[in-house]
């Protein structure tokens, strides 16, 4: 069996095309400047070779077009034709409280996807036209949807709902939703299994998927009891251009002191703030930690501004479960700083948690961080997101008999 995975953005599409007979990835690549002048896609094979398309796409039917054009590729294809793909599996970012699980997609799933448009602007769209364009080009083919918000719908109301009239939850749907929960519900089933307690209801688990979006998740008993982003992605830890977690009259203040507009002060928030913001040079955090070593004062604020709120929501999130069996870290961040995971870390080891200096010396690979004798496990665990789209995917479609 062959899955692909689309990840559709407002102007991009990456894919992964999957054999799933030994879960390996075949071929993948990136669409980008999609609508916009200049468009092309690179497509890279599993051996490391590569090849660009450079290529005008008006709309993500040309993209989708395109990237079949490179999978059958005479030089540098992958497969003989499109029948060959058994389904596609589409990340999608919000699903409200309709989807708590992938579904196949049908007219009621897409009408749903556009109905939560006002929740997630950004990125439903562009995930409704990923999957509009595959049924257009394949329309034979099984289309699955995994939503970013299905894992974590099994919050309770308590750490859900905004302490705001409650008529605009029942009128609006305005609630915490959370983001990344394909990557959370990866890393915590990964870390279960890593510590020999699959399916223990009592396991406590943070999962913490920082990179240049960041969230925090509460795992107990493999389920989601609370996680740090809101309605939307800007909620929670500061992140690589996001503020975070703000005093909301901050708005009406910058607003009237700029004298911006509403979605211009949000504009501030989302792609001015942050390390950005703090820093004043770079959302990345490599370019900051090159920054700190030179001795730059607010580099080295802005690295320890997100350590000290990412300690504090590990702190929190030990309380919310009663307890605390394992910290562990992912994204492109967690997986490769290790100064960012001793710097949140520092200040727990009255809770139990320590790492060790000598095995935090690590990149992107599964490790124990932690002392042996740690009563809190610090793991790191590379998140793969794609490779769980795949298995929720044809979990879907083996469920039809498909």
């Amino acid at each position: 069996m062959k899955i692909l995975v689309i990840n559709a953005g407002s102007s991009s599409l990456k894919y992964q095309l999957f054999n799933m007979d030994d879960e390996t990835v075949i071929a993948k690549g990136n669409c980008e400047r999609i609508g916009l002048d200049g468009s092309f896609l690179v497509h890279k094979l599993s051996d490391g070779s590569k090849k660009e398309y450079r290529e005008q796409m008006k709309d993500h039917t040309d993209a989708i077009k395109l990237v079949f054009k490179a999978l059958t590729d005479r030089e540098v294809g992958v497969i003989k034709s499109m029948e060959e793909i058994s389904a596609v599996g589409h990340r999608v970012v919000q699903g409200g409280e309709t989807f708590t699980r992938p579904v196949l997609i049908d007219d009621k799933v897409k009408a749903a996807i556009e109905e939560m448009i006002p929740l997630a602007p950004l990125h439903n769209p562009a995930n409704l036209a990923g999957i509009n364009a595959c049924q257009r080009i394949m329309p034979n083919t099984p289309q699955v949807a995994v939503f970013d918000t299905a894992f974590h719908q099994t919050m309770p109301k308590k750490a859900f709902i905004y302490a705001i009239p409650y008529e605009y939850y029942e009128k609006y749907k305005i609630r915490r939703y959370g983001f990344h929960g394909t990557s959370h519900r990866f890393i915590s089933e990964t870390a279960a299994k890593f510590l020999g307690r699959e399916n223990d209801p009592e396991l406590k688990i943070v999962t913490c998927h920082l990179g240049n979006g960041s969230s925090f998740t509460a795992v107990k008993g493999g389920k989601c009891v609370d996680t740090s982003m809101g309605m939307t992605p800007l909620e929670g830890i500061p992140m690589g251009t996001r503020s975070g977690s703000i005093d909301p009259a901050i708005i009406e203040h910058i607003m009237k002191r700029e004298n911006i507009s509403i979605s211009k002060a949000i504009e501030v928030l989302n792609t001015k703030s942050g390390m950005l913001g703090i820093s004043g040079f770079s959302s990345d955090f490599r370019d900051l930690e090159d920054a700190e070593l030179q001795g730059n004062e607010r580099a080295i604020l802005a690295r320890e501004v997100f350590a000290y709120c990412g300690s504090k929501y590990i702190a929190s999130y030990a309380a919310a479960m009663g307890g605390i069996d394992a910290v562990v870290f992912a994204g492109g961040v967690g997986e490769n700083d290790g100064d960012i995971r001793m710097k949140m870390c520092q200040n727990l080891g009255f809770m139990g948690i320590r790492i060790d200096p000598e095995r935090n010396n690590v990149r992107g690979k599964v490790a124990l961080l932690s002392y042996d004798d740690s009563p809190v496990k610090v793991l790191l665990i590379p998140t793969n997101e794609e490779y769980a789209i795949t298995h929720f995917t044809r979990d879907v479609v083996e469920a039809l008999g498909r």
